[in-house]
């Protein structure tokens, strides 16, 4: 097994530990703790963002999640098999916080400086797991998405939804395998390529497959083999990846033929995203501190302002309001996410002749593009 033997009570208390270091962030960009008591308008919040900008609590939030990491790696080999089923769960979560994380780097606000950002982005997230480089990230999805999101054939995030079959007048079996697309043989096969694309000497040199060879590592010498399939690969491979498609289902009204949008960037966003379990806090909680954390379930705040801190966008919410489309769930139910994205494919049958392109804008054919999970 590992090298550290900390045992379950120890393993638990760095976990516990590694938890409460992340606080330290969470605390200092509360937007409860502003001076004013009367709802917060998205000037008054990027004030307080601007205000509380600083390159220490970012650093300390990537040591506490790293910290965690290691907890448990190690808690896979102390508590024997029901050890490996919580560090898999638990660590296709943490890559997700990961994720998310480095997303808001890409927005250059997750530190005062920028550099700083890009830099937590890389060697904390996207070396670690095998993902591409963050100039690359930043151009598909900040410069390619953002501005044409659910646009057929220039966003890349719906071309990604496309080639996983979730397509207009497709079949029920077709979809259904699209929804769990990450854990198919063909999903996983695909997150192996991306992998091995994103490591390649021949491209990036040699310093992100033996970044991704030192993970592997160390989670063998903290915790053993155990560590290593049940820490390392089941969630890089499966599980994460399957959280992150789910993440991505729930943004926006992917598939509707012609979503409302009104003038300026507020309504336009209003029409075209989606905002999960307004009226189920106990869900909402649920989801932002699993497969959606960080800001995401916010989806429409953060589309209308990009450069929001996601301790903001509770907040700024509040203030827009919903989006057009607010579902009460994800699977179950006739306004659920994965029934409304049924019934604007057509339901099977093919939608002649409706195009989902904007106005002014060339249908073209969407390239294959190197998954970021």
């Amino acid at each position: 097994m590992g090298v550290v033997h900390l045992g379950v009570q120890g393993c638990l208390l760095l976990i516990a530990g590694a938890v409460a270091l992340r606080q330290a962030d969470r605390w200092w960009f509360s937007p409860h703790r502003a001076a004013r008591q009367r709802a917060l308008t998205r000037r008054d919040l990027m004030d307080l963002q601007r205000q509380r900008a600083n390159d220490i609590t970012p650093v300390l939030l990537m040591a506490g999640h790293g910290a965690e990491i290691a907890g448990w790696w190690m808690l896979a080999t102390a508590a024997g098999s029901a050890g490996w089923a919580a560090a898999a769960l638990a660590m296709a979560v943490k890559f997700r916080h990961l994720q998310e994380v480095s997303h808001f780097a890409v927005h250059g606000v997750l530190t005062r400086s920028p550099h700083l950002g890009t830099l937590l982005a890389e060697t904390c997230v996207h070396l670690p797991l095998g993902l591409g480089p963050v100039a690359d990230r930043r151009r598909r999805h900040v410069r390619e998405h953002h501005p044409n999101a659910t646009v057929t054939g220039v966003d890349p995030n719906l071309a990604d939804l496309e080639q996983a079959g979730l397509l207009p007048g497709t079949t029920r079996a077709r979809y259904a395998a699209g929804i769990v697309f990450p854990l198919t043989p063909a999903g996983l096969a695909a997150t192996c390529r991306s992998i091995a694309a994103n490591v390649r000497p021949a491209i990036h040199g040699w310093s992100r497959t033996a970044a991704l060879a030192a993970v592997l590592a160390a989670a063998l010498i903290l915790g053993g083999w155990p560590a290593g399939v049940f820490g390392l690969a089941v969630p890089r491979l499966l599980l994460y990846p399957q959280l992150a498609w789910m993440s991505l289902i729930v943004e926006h009204r992917w598939f509707d033929a012609a979503p409302p949008a009104g003038p300026g960037p507020v309504a336009l966003e209003a029409g075209r995203c989606l905002r999960l379990y307004p009226s189920s806090p106990a869900m909402a909680l649920l989801a932002r501190g699993t497969w959606l954390p960080y800001g995401d379930l916010f989806h429409f705040a953060h589309s209308a302002h990009p450069a929001v801190r996601w301790n903001y966008l509770p907040a700024l919410e509040k203030a827009l309001g919903m989006p057009a489309a607010a579902p009460p769930g994800l699977l179950l139910g006739g306004e659920a996410v994965i029934t409304r994205h049924w019934r604007a494919l057509g339901g099977g049958r093919a939608r002649g002749g409706v195009s989902d392109a904007a106005p002014g804008r060339e249908r073209t054919a969407p390239s294959p593009t190197a998954s970021q999970v």
